[in-house]
C-alpha cells in the first residue's frame, strides 16, 4: 500500500514540475557595467510575455554563461518580474609576453592564445593559455624554460593586465639520433630521411638540432613514407621517444618495424562516365607495368600526376582521385585508382607555418592557386612541388582544412627549413702536379630565396673564380633574374702555347615553359687579352690581341628524376646553344646531355651521354681558349685539359667532344660501413677536330677509364674518392689515377 501511495505522489510532482510556467511580465537585471540590459536579454533569449518554466531558466542561464562574460549569475521569478542579477568578468586590458626576443615566436604565441587583448577574462582559459605557452615554447627548442604568469587587477576599472615573464633559457640539443628494431635500412640514410640533426660544431646555423616535438612528428611521418617508398608497404614508426643525458642534451630514438616487402599485383583506373576513356589509355599501359614491381607510393603517386595532366587538359577541372588497396596473398597489394568529378570549391585562406627565417613571400609566391580562386588539386599539387624545388626546406607539408563554409578550404602549409648554405673543396693529384678548389654557396640568401654561388679553382696554370647571382620570382613575373660575373687567368705556356686573361659578366633569366621543361636565355659579353710565345705556330700566333665578345646562350632543360639529390629514377636531357652576336671569330657551341638513373633492388645505375661542338660560322679558325676540352667529371683517370690532340708540347683542344658514361652502386661491398657508397663506373670519351690542322686529328683514339668511387660521409662533410685506371689511351695522354673531393653544408 505504502508502495502504491509513493507512485502516486511521484506522479504528481512530475507532471506538476512539467506543467509549471509561469509568464513574465517584465525583467530586472542588475550588476551589469559593461554590458547592457538589452544585450543580456538577447544573450538568454528572453521575451516579456512569454511563458518560462524552471528549465527554460536554466537553458536562459546557460546561453548567458556561455557568452563568457560573466563570472556568476543568479536567476530568479518572482510575480512575474524575472530578476538577473550577474557579475561582469574583468576586461583584458592588455597582454604582456617579457624575455622573448623572437618577434615570430611572440607573435605566434599571442596568436593561438585564447586570452585576446579587450576580451572577457576567465580564470580556467589563464590556466589553458599557460600550458599552451609552456607546450609552443617547448615545441620551438626551449625545454627548460621558466614562465612566470601573473595578472594584475584594476577594480576600479574592473579589468585585468596579463604578464607572462618568460625565460626561454639554453635550447635543448639533440645529441644523439638512434634508430632501434627491426629497420632493414642503415641509419646514415634515415638520418637523411629525417629534419632532426644531431648538434655538430658545424651545423651552428641549423635549427634542426635542436629538440622539437612538432618535428619529431613530422620525423616519424617522413620516415613512414620513405619506408612505404621502398616496399615496406606496413612499416611502423611504433614510438619515438627522448633520453635526457646528463650533459644537458638529448638522445632522441626512434623505433622502427619496416616489416616485409610488398609487390604489386593488379592495378586498375577506375573512372565515372564523366570521362572519356580513350583519354587514359596510357594510364592503363603505366599501371600494367608495375604489376609485380615492388611497392613505392612514389611510383603511384607519378601514376596520378600523368591522371592529373590528362584531366587538366581536358578540363576535367574539378576532380578527386582516391586509392583503395587490398593485400592479397603473399605480400601483394591490389591498388584500384578512382576519378571522380568534385564539388567546386574556393581557397578561402592560405597559412604558411614554420618559416623562421625564410620570408613568407618567397613561399607564397610559389602558390598557383591563390586565396579566393577556386581550388583545383592539379594546380595546388603543381605548387607545393615548386616550393619544393626551392631546395631550401627539409620538409614541405601541405594540409587542406575545412573553411568557414561549405564550399571553402583552408590551407596550412608547414615548412621545415634546413641550412641553405654550402662550403666544398677539392683536389686532384696527378703525375704532373694538381688542382684545388673551393666553393662557397648560399641559396637562400636574407630568406628571400636569393641564390649565391662563389667558386674559385687553382691548377699550376689556371686561376679562374666566379660569381653567380640568381633571384628567383623576378618582379613577380614567375621568372629567375640571373646574374653572373667570370675572372680567369691562364698560362697555358707549356701546355698548350699561349696565356690569356679573360672578364666576363652575363644576364638572364630561367623560367618553367611545361611541367618540368625549362628555358633558361641568357646574353654574355666578355673581354680577353691573349698571348703566344715566341716558338708558336703561325696559327697560333695570328690570334694574339684582345677580344670583345658578346654572345646569346640559352638552355632546354627536361628534367622528370625523382630527386634532384642523389636520384634513383627518372632522366634529364639538357640542350644548350652559344650564338655569337658580335666577336671577331664568330663561334658557335651546341651542347647535349642526357642522364638515366634506374634502380635494380637496391642497385641504382646511371647512364649519361655527353656531347658538344664548336665551330666558326664565319669560316675563321676557333679561337685557341675557345677550344674544347674533355671536362673532368666526364673522364676520370686523365688529368684535365692533358688529352687531345697535341701540336709539339702544347694541347690543343678540339672542335668535338663525345663521352659515355655509367657507374653502379655496390652496397654489398662494405656492408658494415653505414657511412660509406661505394659505385663502379667506366668512362669513355673523345676529343677530336683540329680546324687549322688537320694532321693533329686523333678521332680514332678513344680514351677509356675504369675504377671505384667512394662517397664518405665524415663528420665535416661528405668525402668523395676516385681511384682509376686507364683502359685505352693515347701514348701524349697524361694520367690521373686519384682524385677527391670534401665538402660541407652549413
Amino acid at each position: 500500500m505504502f508502495n502504491k501511495i509513493l507512485k502516486i505522489n511521484l506522479i504528481i510532482i512530475f507532471f506538476t514540475s512539467i506543467s509549471f510556467a509561469e509568464i513574465i511580465t517584465g525583467v530586472k537585471i542588475e550588476g551589469n557595467k559593461r554590458i547592457s540590459k538589452q544585450s543580456i536579454m538577447v544573450f538568454g533569449n528572453v521575451n516579456i510575455g512569454d511563458s518560462y518554466s524552471s528549465d527554460d531558466l536554466n537553458v536562459i542561464l546557460k546561453n548567458i554563461y556561455d557568452t563568457k562574460f560573466f563570472k556568476k549569475i543568479n536567476l530568479d521569478i518572482k510575480d512575474s518580474i524575472l530578476s538577473i542579477i550577474v557579475d561582469e568578468n574583468p576586461i583584458i586590458e592588455a597582454v604582456e609576453i617579457n624575455g622573448i626576443k623572437q618577434t615570430k615566436l611572440k607573435d605566434f604565441i599571442l596568436e593561438n592564445i585564447s586570452l585576446q587583448n579587450r576580451k572577457s577574462y576567465i580564470e580556467s582559459s589563464f590556466k589553458s593559455d599557460l600550458n599552451l605557452i609552456k607546450n609552443i615554447i617547448k615545441s620551438s627548442g626551449y625545454y627548460f624554460a621558466k614562465i612566470d604568469s601573473k595578472y594584475l587587477l584594476n577594480e576600479s576599472q574592473n579589468s585585468v593586465k596579463l604578464i607572462y615573464d618568460i625565460d626561454l633559457g639554453e635550447k635543448a640539443k639533440i645529441n644523439e639520433i638512434q634508430f632501434l628494431g627491426d629497420k632493414k635500412i642503415k641509419d646514415r640514410k634515415l638520418k637523411n630521411v629525417i629534419t632532426s640533426e644531431e648538434a655538430k660544431f658545424w651545423k651552428f646555423i641549423s635549427q634542426s638540432k635542436y629538440l622539437n616535438y612538432e618535428q619529431i612528428e613530422l620525423d616519424k611521418r617522413l620516415l613512414t613514407n620513405y619506408y612505404k617508398d621502398n616496399g615496406y608497404y606496413q612499416v611502423s614508426v611504433n614510438n619515438s621517444f627522448v633520453e635526457f643525458k646528463n650533459d644537458g642534451t638529448f638522445k632522441l630514438i626512434y623505433t622502427i618495424d619496416a616489416g616485409e616487402k610488398f609487390l604489386f599485383n593488379k592495378l586498375s583506373l577506375d573512372l565515372s562516365d564523366e570521362y572519356d576513356k580513350k583519354y587514359f589509355i596510357k594510364i592503363n599501359k603505366a599501371l600494367k607495368k608495375l604489376e609485380n614491381k615492388e611497392y613505392s607510393i612514389t611510383k603511384i603517386e607519378k601514376v596520378l600526376r600523368e591522371v592529373d595532366k590528362i584531366a587538366l587538359s581536358k578540363q576535367y577541372e574539378f576532380i578527386d582521385a582516391s586509392l583503395e588497396e587490398s593485400i592479397e596473398d603473399n605480400n601483394k597489394l591490389n591498388v584500384i585508382i578512382t576519378l571522380v568529378d568534385t564539388e567546386k570549391f574556393y581557397v578561402e585562406k592560405i597559412n604558411i607555418l614554420g618559416n623562421e627565417f625564410t620570408l613568407e613571400e618567397v613561399i607564397r609566391n610559389s602558390f598557383i592557386v591563390d586565396e579566393g580562386d577556386a581550388y583545383n588539386e592539379i594546380l595546388f599539387n603543381r605548387s607545393i612541388n615548386n616550393i619544393k624545388s626551392k631546395r631550401i626546406f627539409a620538409s614541405v607539408e601541405p594540409e587542406v582544412l575545412a573553411g568557414s563554409s561549405e564550399n571553402q578550404k583552408i590551407i596550412n602549409l608547414t615548412v621545415v627549413e634546413k641550412p641553405t648554405g654550402e662550403l666544398s673543396l677539392g683536389a686532384g693529384f696527378g703525375s704532373s702536379g694538381g688542382t684545388i678548389g673551393a666553393g662557397v654557396k648560399e641559396n637562400n640568401f636574407l630568406g628571400k630565396g636569393i641564390k649565391l654561388n662563389s667558386d674559385l679553382s687553382i691548377s699550376p696554370n689556371t686561376i679562374k673564380g666566379t660569381l653567380i647571382y640568381e633571384k628567383p620570382n623576378f618582379n613577380y613575373s614567375d621568372n629567375s633574374l640571373l646574374l653572373s660575373a667570370t675572372s680567369s687567368a691562364n698560362n697555358e705556356i707549356l701546355t698548350a702555347g699561349y696565356k690569356s686573361s679573360e672578364i666576363g659578366f652575363s644576364v638572364g633569366t630561367s623560367f618553367e615553359q611545361y611541367e618540368n621543361f625549362y628555358i633558361t636565355p641568357r646574353f654574355s659579353t666578355t673581354h680577353e687579352t691573349l698571348t703566344t710565345t715566341s716558338s708558336a705556330s703561325a696559327n697560333y700566333k695570328k690570334q694574339e690581341g684582345s677580344y670583345f665578345d658578346n654572345y646569346l646562350n640559352y638552355t632546354l632543360d627536361y628534367d622528370n628524376r625523382n630527386k634532384r639529390y642523389k636520384p634513383d629514377e627518372g632522366f634529364r636531357n639538357t640542350f644548350s646553344q652559344n650564338l655569337p652576336l658580335y666577336t671577331k671569330n664568330n663561334e658557335i657551341v651546341n651542347s647535349f646531355e642526357s642522364i638515366k638513373y634506374q634502380k635494380f633492388s637496391n642497385v641504382v645505375t646511371r647512364y649519361s651521354f655527353f656531347g658538344s661542338a664548336v665551330n666558326s660560322v664565319s669560316g675563321n679558325d676557333v679561337r685557341v681558349s675557345k677550344r674544347l676540352h674533355i671536362p673532368g667529371s666526364k673522364l676520370r683517370g686523365f688529368e684535365i685539359g692533358k688529352v687531345g690532340p697535341k701540336e709539339k708540347n702544347d694541347y690543343v683542344g678540339g672542335n668535338y667532344i663525345s663521352t659515355l658514361n655509367f657507374s653502379a652502386t655496390l652496397p654489398k661491398l662494405l656492408p658494415s660501413f653505414q657511412n660509406t657508397d661505394v659505385s663502379f663506373f667506366l668512362d669513355a670519351a673523345n676529343l677530336w677536330g683540329v680546324d687549322y690542322d688537320s694532321t693533329l686529328d686523333d678521332r680514332s683514339t678513344i680514351r677509356s677509364a675504369t675504377g671505384l668511387a667512394v662517397d664518405i660521409f665524415t663528420p665535416i662533410g661528405p668525402l668523395n674518392f676516385s681511384y682509376s685506371f686507364p683502359i685505352t689511351k693515347s701514348s701524349s695522354d697524361i694520367t690521373e689515377s686519384v682524385r677527391f673531393n670534401l665538402g660541407t653544408t652549413f
